[in-house]
Parts: structure tokens; C-alpha cells; sequence
């Protein structure tokens, strides 16, 4: 028997699990199996709560790589004050929703189209490198255009904790700090239109004290950038890092706590920042506690001493789940059997999908109640790095049905 995630709180204490106020089952008879629900209640909820722990200086992006669903999207868009993307497709998709002057471009290898785009539209480029910088000024001077242009910075620091370390090494991602003023005079000389600063150290980290720790280091960070420069950012964007609880004996970040030291940092921040603006880009912790995924079972199957639930869907929609993305050690996420939450246990089975693959694990050896053919199993924390992060194209399978559902506001 293996250890399970806590199951999201939005779900717990129910006899039969409701999304967005409907069951499980009624989903799957209008929709199909397999099938991710996402409850944007829930995301209202949480950027409503975030929000108030926040400083009112401190305004809140959504990055939109955890959930670019294009229904979700609209219905984010309005709680955030910006959009974070990291493609063109995604600035296509986040132009639709929100206006160009709150969306920011990062990441590396951005075609020239890519620059192009951006800067007709009137989207922050975060540059990642001195070669980027170059191109998107040569764009630039040939439209006539001054591009918005941010530097993306490689802090020498990381976020402790965090799942996927964003700095304090040599990285694809960001300018060296040592490099950052040279390139941000280059730009001002060149008559760009400088945004200031994206600081991106880290993410899925759940340890409290190193998330506020990483964010004071960020604000010196960027004060020291500044002062040496000789210009105040318009904007620092401290990156994110929250994490979720998906493993057993994970517990949430405390947001108020978080807050209210970000707010004294910022109360205390150089003369240098005093007229800069600052944002927290998240992502998974916006919306990845919103989703559940669900899948029926096609068969019960005994091999050895072991029992299989077998399904119809797996890691060619929830790759995370199956521990196949960036996972080091295989753990479990929280699941469930829908139509019995709250029955008793039974003894250990796994849940793997149709594919070709032993790696099409679900949940491995966990304690579900008895469940066999046409049963629903639902996967939580199924909204941020699901479907569009999966090989929806392996074995030629159909892709899921992805649905929005619930009041967009609480």
C-alpha cells in the first residue's frame, strides 16, 4: 500500500463527488469519459484570498503555460492584473482576453515572428539574452516601433525548495546578474521602452520561510540592479514559486504569511524602487486545485498478486499524475473513486490508462473503495499541467473534453 495526496479541500466531506455543483457522474453522461472539469469558483476564491494577503502594491499575473485552455482563460483574465506567456500561440490566445499592456512575453528561443508579434501588439518582451535584446531592437527600428522590453534576470540565488530551480547556476533562462546594467543601458540608449524586471528563481515550492526569503532577496536584487543602471524599473515581477500540495505529508504555502512579510519588505524597499510597481506571476497555485480529471473504468484485472483498475484515459492527458513529468521519485496524487467518497477502503489496486506502456500509471497501489467496471475515477489537482502539458497524440487515443464550469466570481 503507498500514500496518496491530500485531496483538495474543495472536495472532501461529500458522499458523492460535485464539481461546480454537479456530480461527477451527471459531467460524464454530458460530456463523455475521459474528461477534466475545472471549477473556476474555486480560482476566484483563491485569487480573492491571495489578493487580500497581498500588499496593495503587489499586483498578481496569471501564467498562462499551467492552464491555456481558452474558456479558462476568459474567465481569468478579468481577476489578474496581467497575463504571463511564453509562445506565440499563447500571446495569440492571451490578446483575445486581455489588453497587450498587461501581457509579458518570456522564455527562450523566441522566433523573430515571435518578437514581431509582440511588439506590433504592444506586449513586455522579457529578454532572455543580449542576442534577444539585439533582435528585437533591429524589429523594432524597422517598424518604427520602440518595443516594450523587459530583462529577465538569473539571480545569483534559488528558491529553496522549489521543485524546478530557476537560478543560482548558469542557465538558458535570463541574463546573468553581472550583465543585467550594461544590457539595460543598451536598451534606454537605443529608445526602447525599458519595463523593468522579471526575477524568476524558482517553483512548486511549498516551504513558507524560503518563498519570503526569496523575495526579499529578489526586491535587494533588483535595487541593486537599479542603482547600478541609474533608473527606477517600472515594474519588478518577483516571479512566483507557490507551490501545491500533491504528495502525501505536503502542506499548502501559508499566503498570509507570505503577504504580510512581502508588505514589510516592500514598506522598507530602497529609494531607488519607490515609484516601481511589483507582481507575483503564478501559475499552478491559481488554478491547479480547480481541476479533477476523471476516468471510467474499462476493466478490473488480477495479475499476480496484483489488482489494476484499467481506464480509459491516462498519461496521454495527465502526464503529471503518472509521475512522467519531472518527477524524480514516482508518488501518488490524490484519487478517488467518484461515486463512493466516502466509502471504507478496500485492499491496494492501481489505476493505469490504455496505453502501451508501463509507464500509463495512475496511482500505484493505492486504498480506493471496491470499483470495477464503470465506475468514475476522478485525479485531483488536474487543473494546471494536464492536458496541454500530456501527449495527447500517443497511440492515436481522442483527446479529453475539457469543460469550465461555476460562477467566474464568488
Amino acid at each position: 500500500m503507498k500514500p496518496m495526496g491530500p485531496i483538495p479541500p474543495y472536495f472532501t466531506d461529500q458522499r458523492e463527488l460535485t464539481i461546480a455543483g454537479r456530480t461527477a457522474a451527471d459531467w460524464v453522461a454530458e460530456h463523455g469519459s475521459p474528461l477534466f472539469v475545472y471549477d473556476v469558483g474555486i480560482v476566484a476564491e483563491r485569487v480573492a484570498r491571495l489578493r487580500a494577503a497581498l500588499p496593495e502594491l503587489c499586483e498578481i499575473h496569471f501564467a498562462i503555460k499551467a492552464n491555456p485552455l481558452p474558456a479558462m482563460l476568459e474567465a481569468v483574465a478579468p481577476m489578474v492584473g496581467g497575463l504571463d506567456v511564453a509562445s506565440g500561440g499563447e500571446l495569440a490566445k492571451a490578446l483575445k482576453v486581455k489588453d497587450a499592456a498587461h501581457i509579458s512575453f518570456a522564455g527562450p528561443g523566441k522566433r523573430d515572428a515571435e518578437l514581431e508579434a509582440a511588439i506590433v501588439a504592444g506586449a513586455t518582451l522579457n529578454l532572455e539574452s543580449e542576442g534577444e535584446a539585439e533582435r528585437a531592437l533591429t524589429i523594432g527600428a524597422r517598424l518604427g516601433i520602440a518595443p516594450r522590453l523587459a530583462v529577465r534576470v538569473n539571480p545569483d540565488f534559488e528558491l529553496r525548495g522549489s521543485g524546478m530551480k530557476m537560478g543560482g547556476r548558469a542557465s538558458p533562462f535570463g541574463v546573468d546578474v553581472a550583465r543585467v546594467p550594461a544590457l539595460v543601458r543598451r536598451l534606454i540608449d537605443a529608445g526602447a521602452d525599458w519595463r523593468g524586471f522579471h526575477i524568476f528563481a524558482g517553483s512548486q515550492s511549498l516551504d513558507t520561510p524560503a518563498i519570503v526569503e526569496t523575495q526579499a532577496a529578489t526586491v535587494a536584487l533588483a535595487a541593486r540592479l537599479a542603482d547600478e543602471i541609474g533608473v527606477t524599473p517600472p515594474l519588478v515581477n518577483l516571479g512566483g514559486g507557490f507551490g501545491i500540495p500533491y504528495f502525501s505529508g505536503d502542506l499548502p504555502v501559508d499566503v498570509d504569511t507570505v503577504g504580510a512579510a512581502l508588505g514589510e519588505v516592500l514598506a522598507a524597499r530602497p529609494e531607488r524602487l519607490a515609484d516601481s510597481k511589483f507582481a507575483i506571476e503564478l501559475g499552478r497555485w491559481i488554478v491547479g486545485e480547480c481541476g479533477v480529471y476523471l476516468t471510467t473504468v474499462i476493466d478490473r484485472k488480477q495479475s499476480g498478486e496484483e489488482t489494476f483498475l484499467v481506464c480509459d484515459g491516462g498519461l496521454n492527458h495527465q502526464l503529471a499524475a503518472s509521475g512522467n513529468f519531472g518527477t524524480v521519485v514516482r508518488r501518488n496524487y490524490p484519487v478517488a473513486v467518484a461515486g463512493r467518497m466516502d466509502a471504507e477502503p478496500g485492499d491496494a489496486v492501481s489505476v493505469v490508462g490504455p496505453l502501451c506502456t508501463p509507464l500509463d500509471r495512475l496511482a500505484d497501489r493505492v486504498a480506493l473503495p471496491d470499483a470495477g467496471p464503470g465506475d468514475v475515477i476522478a485525479v485531483f489537482l488536474a487543473g494546471a499541467y494536464g492536458a496541454s502539458a500530456s501527449p495527447a497524440a500517443f497511440l492515436g487515443h481522442d483527446p479529453a473534453c475539457e469543460v469550465v464550469a461555476g460562477p467566474a466570481h464568488p
